[in-house]
């Protein structure tokens, strides 16, 4: 029976066919212990010398580093094993040997892992980690499509910045100028006007020239947005959201949690709802830390975001930013409109802003005087005005980084390794 690592659990007792490739091994005399993997999963494959051929056993004994094989044996249940299963080989066929694999099980610097990252991918904690992120793209899907979202694609070329913003990826578009997007909001309020709740999930581009561990140049964004929502109904599904797919994590990811060592009691209390603290609230608690240079209408950077986050055990929505320093769609508080509805969401553990999101401009005239405020194009800009121009209503969205959402409920260090091919300052290869 052909079948793949984590599926050996309906094969208890049985003989198995799992096609593999060696990632490490030891022998200990009369006994060789193969590391296996398959894409799926690791397992540990037993080959005893008693209860093989001779050159079965040799094989196992001599084979090198990521040998691709097909190994046979039965499946038994152990306990000693994180998996809880072991294979106990009673044959090998060699597909391909390799030779001299450079990535071997010693201590090896950040730049050769990044320069071999078709490789690294391999490893047992990046392979825990794409698992992770994997399912927290899979729990995306299923929780959109579940409360009644469309998803919708919008384009990754673009004539416009989406925040107006000159820290973009240009390109000649036949004859004339085009953008590799920094985000798809623009393009998915014109979606929620057609379809009510859309969302959309896809690559974004940002020229920064940032070296943190927190940036790439090339990321991925879930990107909800919501007709007839205003700016606390989206606090409310963004909650939601980011609950549900630390469930998802927690129940689907258990062993590649183990792998990567990461503390589960910490993620065990992300549930919502999630407290907030308005901006005011935030500039007086960072002066309370020791931040006594931060003033009203600042920005936050890291520092600022952690020292924030370690006042609380979950997600912590920061609100009501100036509007000075916030993009020019947000819609001023009513009551406050140097204030504008939008919110921050920074997780715990110092990963910084996974969301942000705000309560969209739904007034033509308010948006008209935003565009000259903010030197925008009339020509480029047209098509946005004129959703508020053909039925406008008051719409919120969001939008979450993928990568450092994967680094936070991971707990790995740095982003770079939560894409499967990172795209940072000056690299691009491979």
């Amino acid at each position: 029976m052909k079948t793949t690592i984590d599926q050996v659990k309906h094969y208890v007792g049985q003989e198995v066919t799992i096609g593999s490739w060696l990632s490490n091994k030891r022998s200990s005399g009369k006994i060789a212990f193969l590391q296996l993997r398959d894409g799926t999963g690791f397992i540990q494959g037993v080959v005893v010398k008693a209860e093989v051929s001779e050159d079965t056993f040799q094989l196992a004994k001599n084979m090198t580093q990521e040998t691709s094989l097909y190994v046979t044996g039965i499946v038994a249940e152990d306990s000693r094993s994180p998996f809880g299963y072991e294979l106990q080989v009673s044959s090998i066929e060699v597909i391909h040997e390799a030779v001299d694999f450079p990535i071997t099980p010693k201590e090896h610097g950040t730049e050769f892992l990044m320069d071999n990252r078709h490789l690294w991918l391999r490893s047992k904690k990046q392979h825990a980690i794409m698992k992770i992120r994997n399912e927290i793209i899979r729990a995306t899907y299923t929780f959109f499509n579940e409360n009644g979202y469309i998803k919708i694609d919008p384009p990754i070329l673009t004539g416009s910045a989406a925040e107006g913003t000159t820290e973009l990826f240009h390109t000649q578009y036949f004859d004339e100028e085009a953008y590799l997007s920094q985000s798809g909001q623009l393009y998915m309020e014109a979606a929620a006007m057609a379809f009510g709740k859309v969302f959309s999930f896809g690559p974004t581009f940002r020229a920064e020239k940032s070296k943190t561990r927190r940036h790439l140049i090339e990321f991925w964004m879930i990107e909800p947005e919501m007709a007839f929502m205003n700016h606390e109904d989206s606090l409310q599904v963004q909650e939601n959201y980011v609950s549900y797919i630390v469930d998802a994590v927690l129940t689907n990811c258990s062993l590649e949690l183990q792998t990567l060592e990461r503390d589960v009691e910490k993620l065990a209390k992300i549930k919502a709802p999630f407290p907030r603290i308005s901006y005011d609230d935030a500039i007086e608690l960072l002066k309370e830390k020791g931040f006594d240079d931060i003033e009203w209408g600042e920005d936050f950077g890291a520092p600022h975001e952690t020292a924030i986050a370690e006042s609380f055990d979950k997600p912590v929505f920061i609100t009501n930013y100036p509007a000075e320093i916030k993009a020019f769609y947000m819609k001023p508080d009513p009551n406050r409109p140097e204030v504008v509805l939008c919110a921050d969401l920074i997780a715990p553990e110092g990963y910084g802003e996974i969301i942000g999101g705000s309560q969209r401009i739904d007034d033509v005239e308010l948006m008209k005087q935003r565009y000259e405020e903010h030197a925008l194009s009339g020509d480029a800009y047209q098509w946005y005005l004129e959703l508020r121009k053909y039925g406008s209503v008051p719409h919120s969205g969001f939008g979450l980084g993928l990568e450092r959402t994967v680094a936070w409920l991971s707990g790995v260090e740095h982003v770079r390794e939560t894409i499967p091919f990172p795209r940072l300052l000056n690299r691009l290869y491979p």
